[in-house]
Order: C-alpha cells, then sequence, then structure tokens
C-alpha cells in the first residue's frame, strides 16, 4: 500500500467487511426460492459481487446470479445490462464499492423498475453519510463523515479488494 494514501480499509478488512455482509445477507435472504441476483456496478461492485456470491453460497447454500451493470458514474444516462433475465418476483441486491451522492445506484435501478421484484436491496462497501439523494444501502461495510471535498477509491486487484482510501 502506498503510504501517501490515507487507507479507511486494507485488504483483509475489506475482506472481513465483505464477510460479514454475506453473513447479513444470509439472514435476511434465507428461503428465497429463486437464485439471488447480484448486480454489480462496473467495476468494482462486479468484483464486490463475485465474491459476495461465493461467500452466501459458502455461509447459506445460498444461489446467486451474478449481472454487470454498465454506467457512466458521472452522466448516469445510458445503462447497459450484460444479459438479459426476467426479474419479476427476484430478489435483487444491487452491488457497489462507494455510496457518495447516491446518484449511480438511483440510475442503476432503472432497468428493475420495468419489472416486479420481489425485492430489491442495496450493498456497499464504503457508504459516506452525506446523500445528495435520497438512498440507503441495506448492507454497508463502513459507513463514514465525510467532507464534500473527500473522495474515496476502493482498488481491487483481479477478483480481490485490495484496500480503499481516503483522497
Amino acid at each position: 500500500m502506498s503510504t501517501d494514501r490515507k487507507y479507511i480499509l486494507d485488504a483483509q478488512a475489506a475482506a472481513k467487511k465483505l464477510e460479514r455482509m454475506a453473513y447479513e445477507m444470509a439472514e435476511e435472504l434465507i428461503g428465497t426460492k429463486e437464485p439471488i441476483i447480484l448486480a454489480g456496478i462496473k467495476d468494482n461492485g462486479v468484483v464486490m459481487a463475485k465474491l459476495l456470491a461465493k461467500l452466501i453460497q459458502e455461509i447459506a447454500g445460498l444461489e446467486s446470479e451474478i449481472l454487470e451493470i454498465g454506467l457512466d458514474k458521472r452522466h448516469p444516462t445510458t445503462i447497459s445490462l450484460s444479459r438479459e433475465l426476467n426479474f419479476s418476483n427476484r430478489t435483487i441486491v444491487l452491488v457497489d464499492d462507494v455510496t457518495n451522492s447516491g446518484k449511480t445506484i438511483l440510475y442503476a435501478l432503472q432497468p428493475f423498475l420495468a419489472h416486479h421484484p420481489e425485492k430489491i436491496q442495496i450493498l456497499t462497501l464504503v457508504e459516506r453519510t452525506h446523500k445528495a439523494y435520497p438512498v440507503k444501502a441495506d448492507y454497508v461495510g463502513i459507513s463514514l463523515a465525510t467532507t464534500l471535498q473527500d473522495h474515496i477509491y476502493v482498488t481491487v486487484d483481479a477478483d480481490q479488494i485490495t484496500g480503499a482510501y481516503l483522497e
């Protein structure tokens, strides 16, 4: 890890946060009939969704499907999905690395709202306490009070979360 960065999570702490959130999900979603849809927002949300899928399978035998959501986080007008699925009567967990203003998550929900999912939940590794949009995550790794000038970055290496830092 770089010494000039203010790390709030290292790889080990991030893994523990993901494991704790997987246990919370397993407890909340046990008994779900259809496989859970873990919809990860590119790129880090997808890495997290894959890690969570493995964890909830190991913890509770919960089956899941990974869906990748593509959008421009600064101007999220066009949303793409990695594949088409029937979302009706399904449980969807939207996965993102950092919740800043809440805008990305609200836009990422669009493709699901035309259907009738049984439940939509939000999971984020780092949640900032000030938001411009009314978004509250169901599963949170760590919640931070930050200034509007602060930026939080989650780093990944291949299929692992390597840390999160404040800049």
